[in-house]
Formats: C-alpha cells, structure tokens, sequence
C-alpha cells in the first residue's frame, strides 16, 4: 500500500475528476474508504487485525457514472482490484455459479500483480542473460577449435555484443528455442469445489507429468531479445515468494467491485421462482463479505479486510430487500444523482477521455478536421437531456447515440472528405436531429 501513501482523500477526488463528471459524495466515500486501506497499515500490529473495512453500495441510475467510478479507482489504487457481475451468480445454477470464484480470481490477479512487479525487478539481469544467449545464437561455439583461437573468438564476440547494443545487428535473423505456449486440450470437471479452479488445478497436475514442448523458431533479434528476456526473467522470479506476496496482497489490500447488486435482491411484495434463487446467492456473498477464508490454488486467502464496494440502479428492488445480514455488512450507501443537461455539456467538453476529443481524434486519422462549437455541445447535451426525459433514463450513455447518430453520414463520408473542416454548431445539430428529437415514437427506437 505504499503507492497510496501519496494519495490523500482530496487528490483521489480531484484524480477521478478528470474523468467523472459530479457524483461527489460517491467519489469523497471512495477515497476515504481507499485511504483508509493505508491508514489501517500504520496501526499497530494488536489493533490492526480488528480494524474492519467499511463497505459501500452506490445507489443510482443507469448511466450515472457508478461503473466508471470503479473503472478509475481501479488503476489509482495499484492493489488487487475486480470488477464481477452480481447477476452472472443467478445464471447457471439455483443458487447460482460458486460464488467463491471471486476469491479466486482475486488472488490469480494479485499472483500478476506481483510477478510482472518482480520481473521489472530482475528485468537489467534477464536482459544481460538474453544478450548471452542472442551471441551464443549469432557465435556457435566451437569445441574442436584449437586453444589458441580462443581470444580470437572472445574478441569476436564483444565485437558483436557492440554491434549489437548499437542496433546494427536488428535486420538479422537467429533461430531460437522457446516454450511452446499453443492452446492445451480444455477439460472441465464438475466438483463441490467449483468448475473453474479444478480445470486449473487439474491443468497443473498434467504439467508435472509432461515436460515442456519447445518449439524452434526463426525471429529478427529484437523479437528473440523481447522473447528471451521474458523467459529468463521468468526463470528469474521466486514463485514460492510470489504467492507469499500475492496472498497478503490480497486478503490486505484487495478491493472487490460488486456490479448489479440489485438484480440479486428480492422485492419484498413476492419472493417465489427466481426470487428464491436470488436469496440463495445473497446468503452465499454474505460468509465471503464478513470474512472467512477460501481455498484458492495459491494457498488459503482470508476476506476479512478486502474492500467491496457494490453498485446498483435498485428501480425495482430496494437495498431493504436485501437479506438483512448481508445490509449490515454494507454499512455506508451513497446516492448518485441523475445527470442534468448542464452535467452533459460538462462530460462532453471536460474530462480527459471526453466524446468530442474522442470523435476529434477518431475522424482526424481521415484528415477530417472538426470543430465543436459551444452552442453546438450544448444543442447535443439538450437532446441527450429531453430524450432521457421523455423515455427511459440512461444517463450518459444517451450522449453515445446522439454523437453516433449526429456522425453517422460524416463517418460514412470520411475517406472521400480528405482535407475538409467540419464545424458542429447548433444549426447543425438541429438539422441533423432535430426532427428525431421532436418526434417522441422515433426517438425511442433511434435515439
């Protein structure tokens, strides 16, 4: 977690500011929450063992912002982080897939997490090995050689390691040896213990009878240099040590972004057919959110103090029809506001990622120049705004539809435009949506 001792609070906002548009109390719970993770390691060891995270549910419609929030918490808070879908738990079987999986995947994250930390460690190493064994390929040693031809070849071969630091030697050609990495036959087994981990784990045992194919292939040199350093880097790290790592990784600092939440939750007025089912998925979340320890491939990982967060639109369901014990394990909930028109000028024009630069930079590689002019964001931000108004809400992601459909002919036209400025203003928007916009049935379908 000492990558987050930089962030405080107000810097994990105003970094999620760049690319969310308002949703202030859902971004201020999550940067406390995520500075909370760093404040809990500076406890001392009698305390910190008690102190539990406090988990969230972010309540609001559709296209508000909440997945996205994750999305960027996610590469700000460099732990573990894993977004899964609440629903897919209700899709296969009565109560749904093994919920235990999250665990898993979790920890299999954490175990990348760490080894790609561990291989940029030992990565000036791996690359002096690789340099070795591109000369050992370039120099074939020559063991009936005479004896005093050897510092001939030892000052042949610093020769070609010059030549091959100064990028002379790119355009040649070696053969190599390298794992054979091809698709392995895929087998699946059902178990109480769940599908996927015992297809890895039976994957593995296999491993252990079968040596490594190698497979001989003829790269340039900077493609071998890539290749060989990737093995010996991997030849490199400890992979007892990574799994130490990566477990503690992940029962301290793993973050569980739970999607959907709502379409688990029962509406009190009736709970029969699927209803019991969603009950039944809710009751197999709750051991993992208040702690308990799965067995995972890596070794056993504890869930007491990995963060969930969980998002859902709750129309139908309310968080109340949660079964209580799994309520009381989400003890902060933050509403998130619907989007207004100003909030859509704002993400059109402010965030880093916003859909006008996007579409700019989109239709510029056609040498297509456009330009948005003020009132013309605000003229697609109006349509966005009645439309959402006069049909279902879908927040932002009204704004793809209009942007695509404002564009459709112009992206169509783009190879045939070379070189032409297109200016997007309000009489522009208005011609080409105007009459989608005002026409209710229409707008439904295309809009």
């Amino acid at each position: 977690m000492s990558e987050l001792g930089s962030f405080t609070p107000r810097e994990i906002v105003s970094e999620l500011d760049r690319y969310v548009v308002g949703q202030r109390d859902a971004k201020r719970a999550v940067a406390i929450a995520l500075r909370n993770r760093w404040r809990r390691q500076q406890v001392v060891p009698e305390l910190r063992d008690e102190i539990a995270p406090k988990n969230i549910i972010l309540i609001g419609p559709t296209g508000v912002g909440k997945t996205e929030v994750a999305r960027r918490l996610a590469k700000l808070a460099q732990a573990p982080f894993l977004k899964v879908e609440a629903s897919k738990f209700t899709e296969v079987g009565y109560v749904g897939r093994d919920v235990e999986s999250i665990v898993r995947d979790l920890a299999d994250l954490a175990v990348q997490m760490v080894t790609d930390e561990e291989k940029r460690a030992v990565r000036v190493k791996a690359e002096e090995r690789a340099e070795e064994r591109i000369l050992d390929a370039l120099l074939p040693s020559a063991p009936s050689a005479a004896t005093e031809e050897v510092p001939h070849g030892a000052e042949t071969r610093e020769k070609l390691r010059r030549m091959l630091r100064q990028g002379l030697l790119d355009d040649r050609k070696i053969d190599v040896e390298l794992p054979d990495t091809g698709a392995a036959p895929q087998m699946s087994i059902f178990t109480p213990q769940g599908v996927e981990e015992m297809g890895v784990q039976f994957k593995d045992l296999l491993g252990q009878f079968f040596p490594k194919k190698m497979r001989r292939r003829r790269l340039d040199i900077p493609a071998a240099r890539e290749a060989f350093v990737a093995e010996e880097a991997t030849r490199l790290v400890d992979a007892d040590r990574v799994r130490e790592l990566a477990v503690t990784r992940a029962e301290q600092t793993g973050i569980v972004f739970i999607d959907e939440i709502d379409k688990i939750a029962a509406p009190s007025a009736g709970k029969h057919g699927p209803d019991v089912s969603r009950e039944g998925v809710q009751r197999d979340l709750l051991p993992i959110v208040e702690g308990s320890t799965v067995s995972t491939k890596h070794g056993p990982v504890r869930t007491d103090h990995i963060l969930f967060i969980a998002a859902g639109a709750f129309h139908v369901a309310k968080p109340s029809d949660l079964i209580p014990e799994l309520q009381g394990r989400f003890p902060i909930r933050v509403e998130l506001q619907s989007l207004t028109e100003a909030d859509f000028v704002r993400i059109l024009t402010e965030p880093d990622n916003s859909l006008v630069r996007q579409y700019v930079a989109l239709l510029a590689t056609e040498s297509v120049h456009l330009e948005f002019r003020e009132d013309g964001v605000r003229a697609i931000a109006q349509i966005a705004a009645q439309v959402n108004a006069r049909t279902d809400d879908i927040g932002a992601r009204r704004l793809h539809t209009v942007m695509e459909r404002l564009l459709d002919e112009t992206s169509f036209d783009a190879p045939d435009l070379g070189g032409k400025r297109l200016v997007i203003d309000e009489a522009f928007v208005r011609d080409r949506l105007g009459e989608l916009a005002r026409d209710e049935d229409l707008s439904r379908y295309i809009l």
